[in-house]
Parts: C-alpha cells; structure tokens; sequence
C-alpha cells in the first residue's frame, strides 16, 4: 500500500457523546445480572430443602445440593467457549447474544413453573447454563464494537458502569431473592429473576437499529488451535507429538470406561467430572507437547502467532493454579450457606423495639451473607488502587500481578480457616451468631479482588492482541475446573473409609473439608509464588 492510500487515525473528539445504544446494553446486563445472581444465590438454600431431593436420607440432601450447585457452576463457565466459536466463526455478537438470551429465558421459565419435577427443575438449569454462558464472553466485546477512534476515550465510563452493575445487581438479588423464597415460594423466587431476564432480552432487542455489528470473522489460519496443530503434525513424530497423543488417547479412554460402566471407573464420577477430566488432560498434554515442538510451526505461521501461543501456554500454567481458588470463592454460594443455616440469625435486641422488628423481617436466611461479597467488592477495589497499593509502594514493596494473586490464593485460605473454627464451634454446640460469617467473606472477598481482577490485567498484558480471545476462553475454564475439584473432593469423602477416618478423628464431615481446602488454598498459593519467580513478564499493551 502506498503512503497516499495509508488509512489516517481519526482524532479523538474530546466533546463526543457516548454512543447512543449504549443505554441499551447496559440496561439488559443490569436485569441479566439480577436476575442471575438472583437464581443462584437462593439455589442451595432452594435444593436443600426442597421435594427434589426427598428420596434421599435427610443427611446426604445437602451435599447432593452443593453438587448440583457447582455442577451448574461448571456448565456456567464451560459454554463460553460455545458462545465465543459461533459468535466470531457464523453469527456475530447481536445475533448469538439475542439467541442465547431467549434460550435463558426459557431456562428460567422452567424453574418457576417445575419446583417440584426434577426433570423439568433440572432442564431449567441446563438452558440457564447454557443461555447464561453462552453470552458471558460477547457482552463486554459488544460493547467495545460501539466505540470508534472518535470516542473511544468513552469506553472506560461504561466498562467501569459494567463493574459497578454487575455487583449493584448481585447486591440486591442476594438480598432480596432469600426473602422472596421464605416468604412467597420458590416460584415467585424463581419467576421474579426470569421476568427481569425477559425485560432484559426486550431491552438489548429494542436497541437493535442502532448497534454497530462487527461481522463474524470465520476461520483463522493462524489462530491459536491452527498453531498449535501445526506444530504437532509438522514432520516426523517427536516428544512433543507422543505426549498431546498419550493425552488424547488417555481422554478417549477416560469417556470410554464412563459410558462402559467399567469397575475400575469409580462409581460416583459421572459425566460431567469424567468430562472436565478429559478435557482437562486434553488442554494439559496438548499445551505441553505443542509448546515442545513450537518451533516447527516457525515459517509456516507468523512470528507473532507463534510467540503469542507460546505466552498463551506459559500464562495457561498461572491459570492452572488459580483453579484452587474457585473452588473455595464458589462454596460461599453453597457450603457457607449450609453452614449459615445452623448458626443463629440477629435478633438486633439491642435496638428499637421497631427496628429491630423491621430488620429482622429484611434479614431473615444465611443466604443473604452473599450480599456481603459484591459490598465488598465495590470498597476494596477502590481502597486497595487509591491507598493500600501506594502504601506499599512507599515501603519499598511493589505489589506485581503475580504477587497480589498470590497473596490473593493465600487469603482466601485463610478465609476458610476461619470458617473452619466456626464449623468446629457449631459441631461443639455452641450458638453462634451469623454475624461470624463477615470475617470469612471479608477475607475471601479481599482474596477475589487480588485474584480475579489482577489475573486478567496480568493475561491481557502477557498475551498479543491476536490471542486475547484465547485468553478469556482459558479464564472463564479456571472456573470449571474449580467446580471440578469440588465435586471430587465431596465425592471421596463420601467413600465409607473416608468418613470413618474423618470422624475417627472427631471431626464432622464439614469441618475437615474446610480445613481441607484451606491447605489445598496455601499449596497453590506456595506453588503459585514459585512459579511467579521464574515467569518471563512480557508487556504486550498496544502502543499508541
């Protein structure tokens, strides 16, 4: 191309509007939000006692609740990956979001109308899963395809509306949905976050004439997976090779003794952990024998591409270790909750006859502790960028990425060391009162900031602009496999064995398992640290 005919950058506009449909978009993630977290929150509250899970022994309906609880969780996390590849390969964002969108709307509808049919419950969390995951990753990018170089200085208020939406929504869904289900049912309770999903679906389809729809881009010949495939197949077999093919060989397997019912499997792994299993043997042996044989792919592919997969690999072991800390941030959904249920709610005594009546009719179910999480975030982001970060600065200490989510993975054990004691006072007898709860959510909520937020500005600095993508599909999987260790954990400590040793010990079922992810917390945080020492930061921020 020849000087004259180089496309010139159109200056910023410091005066230029926000775009007109962004109202539009933010509107529907606002009711999407709500009615969300407004579902999730009241789930194992909902499951624990519900006529679902009546055919089981009163002792094992909570930990059948906590499974579904986090097998839903895994679904979440999972189909992002399925509504990225269709929106950027066949139907661009508006299409895939607005489908999707009908899809958890009918997810929900199963909910309220199927409390009490399994089938018909079970179905609903499915399509939630699905419709839910299904949009995560394309909402935030659409709105990035609204600005244009005259106002892109713009984009940063509505990211930060994002941010404080998202929570503002989990906020009051985790308030109010827990008094919606004592007080009216499970169909108003699930009904309520399905209209606002509905009003949300109408919202982000009213502003359908005056969004700015990048096209999908189809297949990409230098993409992540094409790389990598290069890599493995170019030339004779090496190491390399024989690795990823053990790996898939070893998945298939794993797929093959499941669908069997073979002995050898164990009983309770059923699909859904089977599955993560494969998959995550799959991204582990392929990520390590692709990164043994990257250079065979050099001249075959861009440089860029090759050295972009390279750091997508190295950032894929941080993510591998942050995996441990889902699985401990998710449980506040599910094991705090139960273990809110046996301590004792505030009666506010020492305040005005009145108020304390009033309060008490607001604060009525553990359930409600989740709305400490969002309060939480909305202080702490700002207080840890404004004073705590400069604070250690001027001590001399820098707080990198890699440090704060270390430090991160670290306090969210100490949370549940924390909840751990509690667990041992309630199994004592004493009657504690739920307000106990805020130290663990404090902990784990300061825990969640330096993690979560740290390790996608970490990421997005560490992989090339042409692998951000394949980044965010990675992250959104650390939650699944979170979910995965979950499932594993409380189905081995099922094992008759297990449990006679646990309570040999004298302790009850939940409290060794607090205590148990706390020490599985601090090895990846110990492991996380390690690591961190030996990674090579890159710094792939655009240049202006």
């Amino acid at each position: 191309m020849t000087p004259s005919a180089m496309p010139t950058e159109t200056a910023a506009d410091p005066k230029a509007p926000l775009p007109r449909q962004i109202p539009y978009i933010i509107g529907n993630e606002a009711c999407e939000r709500f009615s969300f977290y407004g579902m999730r929150n009241i789930l194992v509250e909902f499951l624990a006692g519900s006529v679902l899970l009546a055919a089981l022994p009163l002792i094992d309906r909570q930990g059948h609740a906590k499974d579904i609880f986090h097998t839903f969780v895994i679904g979440v996390y999972f189909f992002p990956l399925l509504g990225g590849w269709l929106s950027d390969r066949y139907f661009g964002k508006y299409n895939t979001v607005l489908w999707f969108s009908l899809i958890y709307c009918a997810g929900h509808a199963c909910l309220a109308l199927f409390e009490d049919n399994r089938n018909g419950f079970f179905t609903g969390l499915f399509l939630i899963a699905l419709g839910s995951g299904g949009i995560k990753p394309l909402v935030v990018s659409f709105v990035g395809d609204q600005f244009d170089q005259t106002n892109k200085h713009r984009a940063r208020v509505v990211f930060d509306a994002f941010y404080w939406i998202i929570n503002f929504g989990s906020f009051f869904a985790s308030l109010l949905m827990p008094l919606v289900l004592k007080n009216w049912g499970p169909a108003w309770a699930f009904g309520i976050p399905g209209v606002l999903m509905f009003i949300a679906t109408v919202i982000f389809w009213a502003g359908r004439r005056q969004y700015v729809n990048v096209p999908p881009s189809g297949p990409d010949p230098n993409s992540f997976l094409s790389v990598v495939r290069t890599a493995l197949r170019t030339g004779s077999p090496g190491p390399g090779t024989v690795i990823a093919g053990l790996g898939i060989a070893a998945a298939v397997l794993m797929m093959v003794l499941w669908v069997s019912g073979a002995g050898i499997w164990p009983e309770g792994w059923g699909f859904v952990i089977t599955a993560c299993l494969a998959l995550g043997t799959l991204i582990g042996t392929v990520g390590w024998g692709a990164s043994l044989q990257l250079e065979r792919a050099r001249g075959l592919h861009p440089d860029e591409s090759i050295d972009g997969v390279r750091a997508v690999l190295r950032i894929l072991i941080v993510f591998a270790l942050v995996t441990p800390f889902w699985s401990l941030f998710d449980q506040k959904a599910s094991t705090w909750v139960l273990q809110g249920g046996e301590m004792v709610m505030p009666t506010f005594s020492a305040l005005p006859d009145g108020i304390a009546a009033f309060l008490r009719g607001w604060f009525a179910s553990p359930s409600q502790m989740q709305a400490l999480n969002p309060l939480f975030v909305m202080m702490l982001i700002p207080f840890n960028n404004i004073v705590l970060y400069p604070a250690l600065r001027r001590f001399g200490f820098n707080p990198t990425p890699l440090k704060r989510m270390a430090w991160g993975i670290a306090f969210s054990a100490v949370a549940w060391v924390i909840a751990g004691w509690i667990q041992l006072e309630l199994d004592s007898g004493a009657q504690l009162s739920i307000g106990w709860q805020t130290w663990p959510y404090v902990l784990l909520t300061f825990g969640e900031v330096l993690v979560s937020a740290t390790a996608l500005e970490f990421a997005y600095s560490q992989a090339p602009h042409a692998m951000k993508g394949v980044i965010m599909a990675f992250w959104y999987l650390t939650s699944t496999f979170g979910g995965l260790w979950v499932l594993l954990t409380n189905n081995t400590v099922r094992d008759p064995a297990v449990i006679g040793w646990i309570q040999a010990q004298g302790w009850s079922e939940n409290a060794f398992l607090m205590f148990f992810f706390a020490v599985f917390a601090m090895v990846a945080a110990a492991a996380f640290a390690l690591y961190a020492r030996t990674y090579p930061m890159q710094d792939n921020y655009r240049k202006v």
